[in-house]
């Protein structure tokens, strides 16, 4: 007689997908791995999709689905492609933008193509996103589109008048979609994500500015771990809808402000 073979372990499947646009390597990828370890086909794209491949690997190791490509969140016709791929696969019911374009410039260093390709990355690139996961969502009355904010969103900083004006106009797109499109089923949530990341960057650069002993009296859990943040991402998708939050404030129990 031959042996059944056993299920192969991991999530329970769901018809339903997530996209993440802007799945880098720190907070987007763990928001596809909190969603896929939930049963969610992700869909995950960023400019340079061969970086995606380590990622798309652990998550079908782990017995998710992932599907991910390059994608350009600028481009109209990318994303509009993108995210029919990810409803044609199976309902969309969440789609998170997660694209930083960070940048400090001195405000007379600062060229007009820098403040544009920070807006076009950080807030017009929302915009179509947001956008297009209504499109799919609206039919069904049901739905989540999250933006990832900073502070800079909340106000400007030395060197920050680029990322600042395109995390500010971030923000006011998710407020008016919230109004929007919350009376129809669709939860939208801006996130401030008010910390620096724990990663091997951020890591250096606090090194650079107090030296190795900086890095070494850091406290457990000093910086926000993406695993973290992604927990709070999942918190808000599966939030009663008569007890939505819009916008949320994420720092380390040790984060001045």
């Amino acid at each position: 007689m031959t042996a059944t073979p056993a299920p192969a372990s991991g999530p329970a499947p769901l018809n339903a997908t997530v996209a993440v646009i802007g799945a880098g390597d720190f907070i987007g990828a763990a928001i596809a791995r909190r969603f896929a370890a939930e049963g969610y086909i992700v869909f995950i794209g960023r400019r340079q999709g061969e970086k995606l491949e380590p990622l798309k690997a652990e998550i079908e190791a782990a017995g998710g689905r992932v599907h991910g490509r390059s994608l350009d969140a600028r481009d109209e016709d990318d994303v509009s492609a993108f995210l029919r791929e990810a409803e044609a696969a199976a309902p969309l019911e969440a789609c998170i933008f997660n694209i930083g374009a960070n940048v400090n410039f001195p405000i007379l260093e600062t060229t007009s193509r820098v403040f544009r390709k920070v807006w076009e990355m950080a807030c017009f690139a929302g915009f179509l996103a947001g956008r297009e996961a209504a499109r799919h969502m609206l039919p069904r009355g049901r739905g989540s589109i999250f933006f990832t904010g900073a502070t800079a969103g909340m106000r400007g900083g030395v060197g920050f008048a680029a990322f600042a004006s395109a995390k500010f106009g971030l923000r006011a797109l998710a407020q008016s979609m919230a109004r929007e499109l919350g009376p129809q089923g669709i939860h939208v949530a801006h996130l401030v994500i008010d910390a620096g990341v724990d990663t091997a960057w951020v890591r250096e650069r606090i090194r650079a500015r107090g030296g190795d002993e900086a890095v070494a009296n850091l406290q457990p859990d000093q910086l926000m771990r993406p695993e973290a943040v992604a927990e709070t991402y999942w918190m808000l998708h599966r939030q009663p809808r008569d007890a939505w939050t819009f916008e949320l404030e994420i720092r380390p129990f040790a984060e001045k402000w």
